[in-house]
């Protein structure tokens, strides 16, 4: 971390490639530093240069006359790697690479970054393909974006990290634009060095940070990830998110930028809960979720204040909150009795919410008065305070009144702001009331209050690895037999069934089972077996055997290839019917529960964890899990329903889990599925199931 700190706090800087031509990219890094007040040491290196803005200007970084702490490569790809071994030869702590033509182009590229990595030695790389960083706290700036043009950014408390220059700039200007400060952002791009991971541990320990928000393509290392955002979380840091990548045309474009596999979305969305990161749905979130966080309130529940001067205003910010699953309760009989004491007359609003002021809220003293009354309120735990066309004439009038009565209440206040008034906004984000321009971002403000004030500092909690006996286990494709008897090894019951060959062994174990029974095939080639006729339910014992044979013809007609062998099951009835199965690709291995049988494509009703570092999914994990489905209550006793057996599926998700866990990459695909969950107490049962697996040691 000593050579992150003197990164990003440099006592001096080399600015290898430097123009003397401000306008020029490759001039803007003297030129801003100097602009924005740096003052420690600016050594330029341009051997065609004296001097650049006041400064000498140096041939090379062997006749700098100290060792700086930071470079700034301003060269091409094909001379970049030349300046990081002599700042590296310095001694230098980073070198920060702009260039393009790395691991994004492809193989080529990705061998020239090889090639800048090896040159840097212990020396540590920023980049390349990136814009820098910039350390607004301390008034340092070592990057080449044009937003630092900018004369002024407010300094605040949100530290952002982003694997996109460009996002840096957009987000340094909006930000600036609406009041809204800012500690350090960092652009870590290709990542040949420093990378996500490492700037959020830098922030988890900085004081001048108390929210860290990531704008991320791709995370390459989701084990330092995890470590990372843990501490942040354990300093008590919240965490906000923006994961593009969320459709296929936006997944490849994150690929083509950075060069990295990005995974799933829906395993990050898997990993991002599990680890408490609040993920922001839209870019706009990125600001609105982190300034609402910023501001150091935390919200206690869902009943939420109104105070307006304009009626449509209240309407449209009530809509949104209550799609948001927000509640606007009228006031208390107290509350609203302090409220219309306020004023004199019949044209205030004052027993309802949104409580509508008119033209009393102009009054400094009513507005005073009705923000503590409503802070005040038992019936509230927020206030969103609009701000209609009457401020924009006077904004210091609402900021004022409302940063008057923040001391009095620890509730989370914000505000709406109606007309086009960025001065407005600006304004009260400066008292330290994030301000919105949509009601639906004050929605979003507070879903991410919500969830920041629910989630608990992250721990991969895991069941302890429980050790079966595998190394019989054979490569390939298992049958429906062979994947559920692996399965009852580690602990997950299936029916009762017999393998049969002909339709007299059928007739027989039809008997012996009892009661109606299930006709399968037996094939470790056929995994959609009811795709290719290959089911039958209801049978008895006088219908098997001719269901049998015509099965047999209909599975040659589909597939050509005749069964040789079926499974004749118990016939389960009465339960619910959940898939259980494993996903894995570049963040990991998740495990997803959801609605089974047939309906499993359909519906989609699924949920996904990813397994912990060792072990498989803790008993409050899998509890989780069955809870987040949009079925659960039929599973709780919805209607009168017999209540299922909980205990026994979340037992056979743990015990999957750990199947997963101890085969590793052995384990290429698994899938449970039906599981029926009976009533409670008398367990479950998997009724079907597929594995396949890899070479041991594969």
């Amino acid at each position: 971390m000593n050579a992150i700190a003197r990164l990003i706090r440099p006592r001096s800087i080399a600015v290898i490639g430097a123009s003397a031509d401000p306008g020029k990219t490759s001039g803007r890094p003297v030129s801003f530093l100097q602009k924005h007040g740096f003052s420690g040491g600016i050594y330029p290196v341009n051997p065609k240069v004296d001097r650049i803005g006041g400064l000498t200007c140096y041939r090379d970084v062997e006749a700098l006359p100290a060792v700086p702490d930071v470079g700034i490569v301003l060269l091409g790809a094909e001379r970049a790697h030349l300046a990081v071994r002599e700042l590296a030869k310095r001694g230098a702590a980073a070198a920060i690479v702009l260039a393009s033509g790395y691991a994004e182009t492809g193989e080529e590229g990705a061998l020239r970054q090889k090639e800048l990595l090896q040159a840097a030695g212990p020396m540590r790389v920023l980049g390349p393909n990136t814009i820098g960083l910039v350390n607004l706290t301390d008034n340092i700036v070592l990057s080449a974006s044009g937003a630092l043009a900018m004369d002024h950014f407010p300094v605040g408390s949100i530290g952002l990290v982003s694997q996109s220059g460009g996002i840096l700039g957009a987000l340094l200007s909006r930000a600036a634009a609406r009041g809204i400060g800012l500690s350090k952002l960092v652009s870590t791009s290709n990542e040949a060095d420093l990378e996500l991971s490492d700037f959020i541990e830098f922030l988890a320990a900085d004081e001048a940070t108390r929210v860290i928000a990531l704008y991320v393509e791709a995370i390459r290392h989701p084990s330092r990830f995890r470590e990372a955002v843990q501490k942040a979380r354990a300093a008590g840091k919240p965490v906000v998110a923006f994961k593009i990548g969320r459709s296929e045309a936006g997944a490849k474009a994150a690929v083509s930028h950075t060069g990295a596999l990005a995974g799933s979305d829906r395993m990050y969305d898997a990993l991002f809960r599990q680890l408490g990161v609040i993920r922001a749905k839209t870019f706009e979130e990125l600001l609105d979720i982190p300034a609402a966080l910023a501001a150091g309130r935390k919200l206690s529940g869902k009943r939420v204040a109104i105070l307006t001067s304009t009626g449509g205003a209240g309407t449209i910010v009530s809509d949104s909150l209550g799609v948001a699953g927000f509640e606007t309760p009228a006031p208390d009989a107290a509350t609203a009795a302090r409220l219309a004491s306020l004023q004199s007359g019949s044209h205030a609003n004052l027993d309802r919410n949104p409580v509508d002021l008119t033209l009393a809220g102009l009054h400094p003293d009513v507005l005073r008065g009705a923000i503590s009354a409503l802070l005040a309120s038992p019936s509230y735990d927020a206030l969103v305070v609009i701000a209609g066309s009457s401020a924009v004439g006077s904004p210091a009038l609402l900021a004022d009144a409302v940063h008057d009565c923040l001391p009095e209440s620890d509730k989370p206040v914000i505000a709406y702001v109606s007309p086009h008034a960025p001065n407005v906004g600006a304004a009260l984000t400066a008292r330290g009331v994030p301000a919105y321009t949509s009601a639906e971002s004050c929605a979003s403000a507070f879903s991410g209050l919500l969830l920041a004030a629910r989630s608990t500092p992250a721990e991969f909690a895991s069941s302890p690895e429980r050790q079966v006996h595998i190394s019989d286990l054979s490569q390939g494709s298992l049958d429906e037999a062979e994947a559920k008897a692996l399965f009852a090894r580690f602990g997950i019951p299936a029916v009762n069934e017999r393998i049969v060959e002909t339709s007299n062994e059928a007739q027989s174990a039809a008997r012996e089972l009892g009661g109606k029974v299930v006709l399968k095939i037996l094939s470790s080639e056929i995994t959609h077996k009811s795709d290719v006729g290959g089911v039958a339910v209801n049978l008895t014992p006088d219908t098997i055997g001719s269901r049998l044979n015509a099965m047999a013809d209909d599975v040659k007609a589909a597939t050509g290839q005749r069964p040789r062998r079926f499974l004749v099951q118990e016939m389960v009835t009465g339960g619910a019917e959940l898939i259980l199965g494993m996903h894995r690709d570049a963040l990991g291995t998740a495990i997803l529960l959801g609605m089974g049988g047939v309906t499993a494509e359909l519906f989609k009703d699924t949920t996904m964890r990813l397994l912990p570092p060792q072990g498989g999914l803790s008993r409050d994990e899998a509890l989780s899990m069955v809870h987040d489905l949009i079925t659960w209550p039929l599973l709780d006793g919805f209607r009168g329903r017999p209540k299922a057996d909980i205990d026994a599926l979340v037992s056979t998700i743990v015990a999957f889990s750990l199947m997963a866990a101890q085969l590793g990459e052995r384990l290429i695909e698994a899938e449970v599925n039906p599981v029926f969950i009976l009533a409670a107490g008398q367990g479950v049962r998997a009724a079907d199931g597929v594995v396949v697996l890899g070479p041991v040691g594969g």
